[in-house]
């Protein structure tokens, strides 16, 4: 099974993949993750990665369409999370020769839908253990009064992302809107598309996820 999660910055993605990666088996594919892996791998592609980084440049569509082939080459996984692309109608088109390509398709979009003013509140509080990776918010589910983190009980370091804040978060959020929104639209064309309520509690918005991948 593959599938991508579309939703704005801070609408919790990258929990969400986290649990299918951890409860069905699944390969989460970071386009973040991907380059940095590649700069230090050695290989072809990973040379022209570091090159494409170190001129400051912009990675290309190609670029990334060529990591994602090598892990749908190289990785054994019940299937694969897209997380960060595709971000525009190009690349949506691009992912979709590929995976045509290797016999595979796209089973499901998950459109996660958010209130801006309800997110920018929850995503100006959030805070992540520095050792796990483990996300807190001062409102919903504050850091542990002892200073440790509950998921991996050694963690007493938190971090707060720098654009963490309101005017950075609504400049993040216009520029999901103006680029990678009209997804919603192509993926619902192509009658793929499902949405849920990304404002949840984690655990509902899960069941939410496992609802749809049911169907």
């Amino acid at each position: 099974m593959n599938l991508i999660l579309l939703g704005p910055p801070g609408a919790g993605k990258g929990t969400q993949a986290r649990f299918l990666v951890e409860e069905r088996g699944m390969v989460q594919l970071s386009t973040g993750d991907m380059l940095r892996a590649a700069k230090d791998s050695g290989t072809e592609m990973g040379q022209i990665v570091a090159d494409v980084m170190a001129r400051g440049a912009l990675v290309t569509d190609e670029i990334v369409i060529g990591l994602i082939r090598e892990q749908l080459e190289t990785v054994k996984a019940s299937g694969f999370i897209f997380d960060g692309f595709p971000r525009t109608l190009a690349q949506a088109d691009a992912l979709s020769d590929l995976l045509a390509e290797k016999g595979q398709t796209l089973d499901a979009v998950i459109a996660m839908e958010v209130d801006d003013e309800a997110l920018v509140a929850r995503i100006t509080a959030r805070a992540t253990c520095a050792g796990c990776g483990e996300v807190y918010n001062d409102n919903t589910k504050p850091i542990p009064a002892d200073g440790k983190c509950t998921k991996c009980g050694a963690g007493n370091k938190f971090t707060r992302r720098a654009d963490d804040n309101e005017e950075a978060l609504r400049t993040r959020l216009m520029e999901y809107y103006k680029k990678t929104s009209p997804l919603i639209g192509y993926y619902y064309a192509k009658g793929q598309l499902s949405t849920i309520d990304g404002l949840g509690d984690m655990n509902e918005v899960k069941a939410a996820i496992a609802a749809v991948l049911a169907d």
